[in-house]
């Protein structure tokens, strides 16, 4: 058990490392916006995905958010992009199936709101109104019942203001966010240079959509 537990102290303090990408497989979807990974057998860690926030388990769609990631991301191997670790001792990762990115995915489909305090990412919060307006998972609910998780988990904290979604840097950029709308090399290119897209690029090596781009 202390062997165990060395070794997955290792493996945080590895991973931790701001902008560490490693593999990983999914052993446990803990709720909508947490999930256990195991490395090379080394144990498990949580992992919590950065930028979104779900509703909690208790409120109205937690469950149905859960069912959400774990249709992603259930017992599949997935690519973490880790930024450092929080006070809970959970990797802080953008979390890849892929060309997917999950996180994106989460709000795209409804399952989660981007949580501001921590993010400002224009593809993110695009990907947010884009799910409100076509009332997509949780935007089809009630507005009493569609609280943000930040407020109910604590009810009296200060309003945080919507933050407005950027103007995109050239009016070509239209509503395509995602690798399987690209139907060139070229067109990926110009979305994540002219657009701000930086999800196209998954693992941060400056060519968009590796499918298409390194064929």
């Amino acid at each position: 058990m202390k062997a165990l537990a060395h070794a997955c102290f290792a493996l945080l303090l590895i991973a931790a490392s701001p902008g560490a990408v490693f593999t990983a497989r999914v052993v446990k979807i803990v709720d909508g916006d947490t999930i256990s990974v195991e490395v090379g057998g080394k144990g498990s860690q949580r992992v919590r995905l950065i930028d979104i926030d779900t509703p909690e388990k208790d409120q109205p769609y937690g469950r149905e958010a859960r069912q959400a990631l774990a249709a992603l991301v259930s017992d599949r191997e997935v690519r973490l992009e880790t930024h450092g670790a929080d006070d809970y001792g959970r990797l802080l990762a953008r979390v890849f199936v892929g060309e997917v990115d999950v996180n994106a995915e989460l709000v795209r489909s409804g399952a989660a709101w981007v949580f501001r305090r921590y993010s400002d990412d224009p593809t993110l919060i695009a990907l947010e109104a884009e799910a409100r307006a076509q009332r997509r998972g949780l935007w089809a609910l009630p507005p009493t019942e569609r609280i943000p998780p930040w407020r109910w988990r604590h009810p009296d904290a200060p309003v945080e203001p919507a933050a407005k979604p950027p103007k995109p840097a050239d009016p070509r950029c239209g509503t395509k966010v995602f690798c399987r709308e690209m139907k060139s090399c070229a067109e990926a290119r110009f979305h994540l240079e002219k657009c701000g897209l930086t999800g196209l690029d998954g693992d941060r090596d400056g060519v968009p959509c590796s499918a298409l781009c390194k064929k």
